[in-house]
């Protein structure tokens, strides 16, 4: 069962992490897989935030899929990047939400509302993700 997890967090996290790294080299591509908007549907300031995001993400979160393959790999260490990884994942899904619903508070577009809810779900997920992780890597490191 605890491999079947860290299969997950590879998965979940590589979905995160490979997203943004999609998104900051080939935006147009990201666009057509639906993992950025498309410049017309966004307002300026969202799409150089969103733009700004996917760099610092695609330098920061790989930390989270690196605590699963050494977890697969039955490497102590993975604690330690899974301690990092969830707080950089928790603060990543965090950040997304609140910003997002700021946003729509105030009026502004930050595109198509399917691909908003898609969105809040996935941040959702990977703040779940996070908290788990955390608490699986401090569990371990007592033991």
């Amino acid at each position: 069962m605890e491999v079947f997890g860290a299969l997950v967090l590879v998965g979940l996290s590589l979905l995160c992490w490979g997203g943004q790294l999609i998104s900051w080299l080939v935006p147009d591509t990201a666009v057509r897989l639906t993992l950025m908007e498309a410049e017309d549907d966004v307002e300026p300031t969202y799409l150089a935030d969103i733009r700004g995001e996917s760099l610092w993400d695609s330098l920061t979160l790989w930390v989270m899929v690196a605590a699963g393959v050494l977890f697969i790999a039955d490497i102590s260490s993975w604690a330690y990047f899974g301690l990092v990884g969830g707080g950089m994942y928790l603060y990543f899904a965090g950040r997304g939400v609140v910003t997002r619903v700021v946003m729509l508070r105030r009026g502004l577009r930050i595109g198509a509302p399917k691909n908003v809810r898609v969105g809040f779900v996935f941040l959702g997920v990977w703040a779940l993700m996070a908290v788990v992780t955390m608490i699986a890597a401090s569990v371990s490191l007592e033991g």
